[in-house]
């Protein structure tokens, strides 16, 4: 087996040419193995094989720089690195990340989870390069979704000043997670299939080749300079206008011709665009024909490309998916947006009924947020799902241009909480705690399923910005009895008793009563609160509590600062209550990757911990 014999960075050069497309073989057959065990993403990683390997022919690591953008797609790279091993505990806790992590290897350069951000990340290292007048090639590998980032777009406005060597290799696939949209697709699209670019450039090769003598070293002489064939038939290209010079389209999947071009591509003192055409999913036709499916997929069957069963019962987004297309059918002021996630926010359903109220802008979070801004100033109901993590990138859109005018936006924020296997890039720690500190906001949480489309209806008719925070997974269908009208700024009292008040957030629902029950086991009078609304803080439940509990204990998947618990520890400080708050939450730290549940665990959000740590209080 060729795989055996890669142990480290660089072994890969000691193969023959003849033994690539044999190792290119192995490697996804391998990757189809272990991923169908333990899940994680594998259409993108299928695609870029060849790729990575002539990145690797081609380069010396850790010397040379290679920065995959979003970083899902760094499994061959792992590979390729000497990390075999690892595959076994991939995106398991302790185990190998499924993105790159420099604390992991020294062949990864930089952490990336998110898009758009390679160029930017290549563009800082080859300045400390040159600084310090150090020798190594930098290479950042973006994907063509990516480059509908404009973060993107402002590190190639950047690019185009450097007087030193800089590779960007563009990745095209025609997908991010669903299919890419908007404009730099379709140019895309144009540029590797107008007939006016293939047609003609063959005819001019022809018919200066019919020269005599001199033809065939025309045709070689004008292929080698940067006013190529293709500057004569396409000339003022996108990238070439902007100063960068352009190479390409390259076979993504011809190891020769990428390994070629990019040692042409390492000769020139300035920012050079490979642009590389690959297929996500090859060589595994269920992830060919469905590369949205295998694009992180759980446990798979490899025969049948089925995935593994998993529970029938609803998860948040499946109600919310729900739900949205039924208040669509009424209300025809409802818009839904998203960003490149149509189908994992569950806003595919509402496109297929209501195309002409759908909108996907791509990767493209920022002018998602301002989008939908200017519809709510333009008399509509816009409804934003976005996933928590990539939310982050829009905090400015939501402060300036949402929040300050006051306008109706409503943002549902998906995988809130910890996420696990994807870890620190994706875990949802953070929102309620961004999202509190802007006026104007109201930030609701629902605790089980029902009140799930009850808080959707509610954020729907609100007619002030509102943020609708609910996990990744099963719906929690606990706690059914109670189903109280949602009242603005209102908790929701479940049990009222006295000494210990257990307030929670949203789908911390059942830890909540779990905790509740093991201290009424112990004699342990115990009051349950579901918050409900984040913000408005209701403080008059608050004082309420104050009059009959001696301890508060807030439990939320949210780090500790900035949010719920610590909102109400200051109330509580401020108005000087006769209350102890404990607050239970996450520590102020990345989580890495792992089971959710043993990642609960390891953060202290488990029963156990925090039935030990209520006594401990009330021992004090």
């Amino acid at each position: 087996m060729l795989l055996e014999k890669i142990q480290k960075e660089n072994d890969i050069k000691k193969l023959n040419p003849e033994e690539l497309d044999l190792l290119a073989r192995e490697i996804r057959e391998f990757l189809i193995e272990k991923i169908s065990v333990t899940g994680g993403h594998l259409a993108s990683n299928l695609g870029v094989v060849e790729l990575t390997i002539a990145l690797h022919l081609a380069f010396e690591l850790p010397k040379d720089k290679i920065i995959w953008d979003v970083g899902h797609q760094s499994y061959t790279h792992k590979l390729l690195t000497g990390r075999m091993a690892g595959f076994d505990k991939l995106r398991k806790y302790g185990g190998m990340s499924g993105f790159p992590k420099r604390r992991e290897s020294d062949c990864d350069a930089f952490d990336t989870g998110h898009s758009s951000t390679s160029i930017s990340a290549g563009l800082g290292y080859v300045a400390a390069r040159d600084i310090q007048q150090q020798k190594y090639n930098v290479v950042s590998v973006i994907g063509d979704g990516s480059m509908t980032g404009g973060m993107a777009f402002e590190a190639l406005n950047n690019a185009a000043r450097l007087k030193s060597n800089f590779i960007i290799v563009l990745n095209d696939n025609n997908m991010s997670i669903s299919e890419n949209v908007g404009g730099i697709s379709h140019y895309l699209n144009g540029l590797r299939t107008a007939d006016a670019y293939t047609g003609l450039k063959q005819g001019v090769e022809e018919t200066l080749k019919k020269i005599p003598v001199k033809g065939e070293r025309i045709v070689y002489q004008l292929k080698k300079t940067k006013s190529g064939i293709k500057q004569l038939i396409v000339p003022g290209m996108l990238f070439e206008d902007m100063g960068l010079t352009y190479l390409g389209p390259v076979d993504g999947h011809d190891v020769k011709k990428l390994y070629k071009t990019f040692c042409e591509a390492k000769r020139l003192k300035r920012a050079v665009l490979v642009h590389v055409r690959t297929k996500k999913g090859k060589g595994y036709p269920p992830a060919e024909e469905n590369p949205a499916l295998f694009h992180g997929p759980g446990p798979f069957d490899v025969d049948t490309g089925k995935l593994k069963a998993v529970s029938g019962k609803d998860s948040y987004t499946n109600i919310f998916s729900k739900v949205i297309c039924d208040i669509g059918k009424k209300d025809k002021q409802v818009v839904a947006i998203t960003a490149a996630m149509a189908d994992g926010t569950g806003l595919g359903r509402f496109a297929k009924y209501f195309p002409e109220r759908f909108y996907d802008v791509g990767i493209a979070e920022e002018h998602a947020v301002t989008f939908a801004a200017g519809l709510a100033a333009g008399g509509m109901k816009p409804v934003l799902a976005l996933y928590s993590s990539f939310l982050q990138r829009a905090f400015d859109q939501a402060l300036h241009d949402v929040c300050l005018q006051n306008l109706p936006v409503k943002l549902m924020i998906d995988r809130a909480g910890l996420v696990g296997s994807d870890g620190e890039t994706h875990q949802g720690l953070f929102d309620l705690s961004f999202l509190a500190m802007i006026p104007n906001m109201t930030i609701l949480s629902p605790k089980n399923r029902w009140e799930m489309a009850d808080m959707v209806r509610f954020a729907v008719e609100f007619e002030c910005p509102v943020a609708l925070r609910y996990p990744r997974g099963e719906a929690y269908e606990g706690l059914r009895q109670f189903r109280a009208p949602i009242e603005y700024g209102k908790s929701e009292i479940l049990y009222e008793e006295g000494d210990v008040a257990i307030l929670f957030v949203g789908h911390m629902a059942k830890l909540a009563e779990e905790v509740r029950d093991g201290l009424k086991e112990e004699g342990i009078s115990c009051s349950l609160v579901n918050a409900r609304f984040v913000k408005p803080l209701d403080k008059d439940t608050l004082n309420r509590l104050a009059k009959k509990h001696r301890l508060l204990v807030t439990i939320e998947e949210n780090v500790w600062t900035g949010g719920y618990g610590q909102q109400v520890q200051a109330y509580v400080s401020g108005q000087g209550l006769p209350l102890d708050v404990l607050g239970i939450a996450i520590p102020d730290e990345y989580v890495e990757h792992g089971d959710v549940n043993i990642l609960r665990q390891e953060v202290g959000l488990e029963k156990g911990a925090i039935l030990r740590r209520i006594k401990e209080r009330k021992a004090e």
